[in-house]
């Protein structure tokens, strides 16, 4: 007798195999010990198209919308067969006492696993292996902890329910709105808001009308306050110190910089200068920064577009590869941004095997003591879902080896890892006002400046520190006596709204749900937004291939295809409440607080609207 386990690619299955000391190779498996281990290639069966059901689908008639079989049929996906037969073959052996699900550990690993098994017709009993790294630690722990496949259940419901919910919405509506308007037209559920967001950011640069204004700048001069008798200029004659300053209007309550005429400003400028004045007010107040949260992916993703440049889908696949080739960090497709308890005490070890530079000087303030300074910004429990953030394994093979673009992307969440631990970031920003008195009036100008007193977790990051945009200002008191020797007139214009980048759209798509009224929505997107962590990168790219988006160096356009579409689908569609509607139930699916049936209900109304409205 043997157990069947089922990866969901092969290099996971060797991973495995390795572990369980199992070294037969056939085509498709390995095998010892006991155990055949196979693996799925992603998806290998899917759901069944129209013409599956009834030939006459093939062709598209609106006559024949909604198409909404009774029950939905499974089928192997092209080019899939030799490996789903093989599968299936050893699932239904008679020898074969157990099948083991070693998929992804999340709702679309789930739901590859059981639509093989479904297919196959396969009766043996499940166990789950459900593991967040694929260290061979982590794989045997997995192995030895292993639960019931019926406690997934809820998770299978979930997924079920929005694979058949996406294809039931999405085909129906692709065919309504094609034939509508004799133009291929695709719509998803994920897909068309996302595109909407593009389109509706578009529209405000376009509709952007830019407006001038200007700023008075004055730039002071003084003197220290020396013992009388000493120098108080230095070998070039000019004062010890200068600052400048901006005036403001401190009756305004927003833009007070700004003046609406060009006139009024050089009428200002011409006023003050060469005038002598006196510091006003002196504040200092100290801000603290606290360490950056680990990674979740689309923090991830969010941060290697801002400082590599890299596309979402590259940032993707390059932590794929350090996971699943090199075990160098933990499963990456993650929306926690939490590590667990029980991980606690292995956080230092992977300190401590920190033995390349930088990351080992990096890592030295933490090795003389037994413990890390753990926050609940590092652990919570009530934030983990499926998977912990993402962080290094500790592995010791040398960062040499690595592509550039895989060393890039691990330096990223090996720095990211160590500055959780460290102090925050701490600094005093001055406020300096000083006022110009010129016969009846008074004229007052704004400084700021900032001065470091603690580098804290930013020392990780000193090598790419922009330079500071509020210099220390020098050390001055409430009434100094200061001179404005030069001003200036700065013409400056009011700014569109910017283009998204990949950075910022990933951060849209995550916060679809912030402006929503609807209090239980917005909770339901705030878990999972549109799309997920794992799913959002090849929305995008999507998108692009599908020519209703466009990349320009980094910044991402909707196509003239695009705003059209967005045009011409229903509200329901292109708003990203639809989506919430969609995970809050689904989640409640796999909470187990809602029926699949009662959810599937609701979806073939929606599609019956819809339909109704393209017609």
């Amino acid at each position: 007798m043997h157990t069947v386990i089922i990866a969901e690619k092969p290099s996971v299955a060797r991973d495995i195999a390795r572990v369980l000391n199992c070294k037969g190779k056939g085509d498709g498996f390995i095998s010892g010990e006991g155990h055949v281990i196979s693996w799925a290639l992603g998806h290998l069966a899917g759901l069944a198209e129209p013409d599956d059901y009834d030939p006459s689908y093939k062709k598209w008639r609106m006559a024949d919308l909604p198409i909404i079989p009774e029950e939905m049929k499974i089928k192997p996906l092209y080019g899939t067969g030799k490996q789903l037969k093989l599968l299936k073959k050893f699932m239904n052996d008679k020898e074969t006492e157990c099948v083991i699900c070693a998929t992804d550990s999340g709702r679309e690993g789930e739901l590859i696993f059981r639509y093989i098994y479904q297919w196959a017709a396969c009766k043996k009993p499940v166990k789950r292996l459900w593991i967040s790294s694929l260290t061979d630690t982590a794989i045997r722990n997995g192995l030895e902890n292993m639960k019931d496949g019926c406690e997934y259940d809820n998770l299978f419901a979930s997924a079920r329910c929005r694979s058949e919910a996406d294809w039931l919405v999405g085909l129906n509506t692709t065919r309504a709105l094609t034939l509508r308007h004799k133009d291929l037209l695709p719509v998803g559920r994920v897909q068309t808001p996302t595109l909407a967001m593009l389109v509706d950011r578009q529209k405000e640069i376009d509709a952007f009308v830019s407006k001038e204004y200007w700023e008075v700048e004055a730039q002071f001069n003084g003197n220290k306050c020396l013992p009388f008798g000493e120098h108080t200029h230095d070998n070039n004659g000019k004062p010890f110190f200068t600052y400048t300053g901006l005036w403001f209007d401190p009756k305004a309550e927003e833009n007070k910089h700004r003046l609406q005429e060009k006139e009024k400003a050089e009428a200002i400028a011409k006023k003050v200068k060469n005038q002598p004045g006196t510091v006003e007010s002196v504040s200092t107040e100290e801000k603290r920064v606290p360490p950056p949260q680990l990674f979740d992916l689309t923090e991830l993703q969010r941060e290697c577009n801002r400082k590599l440049g890299f596309s979402a889908q590259k940032t993707l696949s390059v932590a794929q590869a350090l996971y699943e080739k090199h075990k160098m960090i933990t499963y990456p497709r993650t929306d926690s941004r939490y590590l667990s308890n029980d991980m606690v005490p292995k956080l230092h070890a992977v300190i401590q095997r920190q033995h390349e530079e930088p990351y080992k000087s990096f890592a030295a303030p933490f090795l003389s003591s037994d413990k890390l300074p753990i926050t609940n910004r590092i652990v919570n429990d009530a934030k983990v879902s499926d998977h912990h953030a993402i962080i290094p394994t500790g592995s010791r093979k040398p960062i040499s080896s690595l592509s550039p673009d895989e060393r890039a992307v691990y330096d990223r969440i090996l720095r990211n890892f160590i500055a959780a631990f460290y102090p925050a970031h701490v600094y005093d920003v001055t406020t300096v006002v000083t006022k110009i008195p010129v016969q009846s009036e008074e004229f007052l100008f704004e400084s700021k400046g900032r001065t470091e007193k603690e580098a804290g977790w930013t020392a990780l990051y000193a090598h790419e520190r922009e330079k500071d945009p509020e210099p220390p200002l020098p050390p001055l008191t409430e009434g100094q006596a200061v001179t404005a020797e030069k001003t200036k007139v700065l013409n400056k214009k009011t700014a569109p709204p910017k283009p998204y980048t990949e950075a910022t759209l990933l951060s849209a798509m995550e916060n679809a749900g912030r402006f929503m009224e609807d209090e239980s929505l917005k909770e339901a997107m705030k878990s999972s937004g549109l799309g997920t962590p794992a799913t959002r990168a090849a929305i995008i790219e999507k998108l692009i291939a599908s020519k209703y988006a466009e990349r320009k160096k980094k910044s991402l356009f909707p196509t003239e295809k695009g705003m059209r579409l967005v045009g011409i689908v229903p509200t329901e569609l292109r708003s990203p409440e639809t989506t919430g509607k969609w995970e809050r139930g689904l989640s409640r699916i796999a909470a187990g607080e809602l029926e699949a049936g009662k959810f599937m209900e609701s979806i073939k109304k929606y599609v019956h609207y819809l339909i109704e409205s393209a017609k």
